[in-house]
């Protein structure tokens, strides 16, 4: 068995023993006898949680979808986020995290490379500005960089993929004033 398959199994554990201790609580609430370990395990009927999807790109863009899931089984339940690694878990909530090998839609959609008033390589939401910054990298000494690359970064250059990022990082990577 794989790691995650016993992290699945312990968590899938926490979960009955979780929903055995809500089952007695409610029996006792309810002033009818408290049913026994059998009964309480014994659930009818589906389990409803909230699950969080994150997404790490690239970039450092987390982008998450919340979405409400009815379980049936569990087996069907951990086959469908096999893919995924568990984050977080409670009776209500379980949060998955996948790394995504690829940029974020936010800078396939309108990201630019851009350099800011002190020589920093930074991607910017638009063209470049200093009220929209992303994500800042590292410091160029830009006295090294021919004409042509300076007025590009002063312009903006836009990120189409990520074949696109990494290109533009490795160009200007030599440039850095840090080793």
């Amino acid at each position: 068995m794989k790691l995650s398959q016993y992290t699945k199994i312990l968590w899938l554990g926490l979960l009955l023993f979780s929903l055995t201790g809500i089952l007695i609580t409610a029996a006792e609430e309810s002033k009818s006898p408290v049913p026994t370990n059998n009964e309480a395990q014994e659930v009818t009927g589906p389990l409803t949680i909230t699950v969080i999807l994150e997404r790490v790109y690239l970039d450092g863009e987390v982008s998450e979808e919340i979405k409400e899931e009815t379980i049936w089984s569990m087996e069907d339940f951990w086959s469908e986020y096999e893919s995924w690694q568990l984050v977080d878990q409670d009776e209500d909530l379980v949060v998955f995290q996948q790394n995504i090998d690829d940029i974020s839609p936010l800078l396939k959609a309108n990201g630019y490379f851009g350099i800011t008033s002190n020589g920093t390589l930074t991607i910017f939401n638009g063209k470049p500005s200093i009220d929209n910054v992303i994500q800042s990298f590292y410091q160029i000494d830009v006295s090294r960089l021919e004409s042509r690359q300076h007025e590009e970064l002063k312009q903006g250059i836009p990120i189409q993929s990520k074949d696109n990022y990494v290109e533009v990082l490795e160009v200007f990577k030599p440039f850095s004033t840090s080793p």
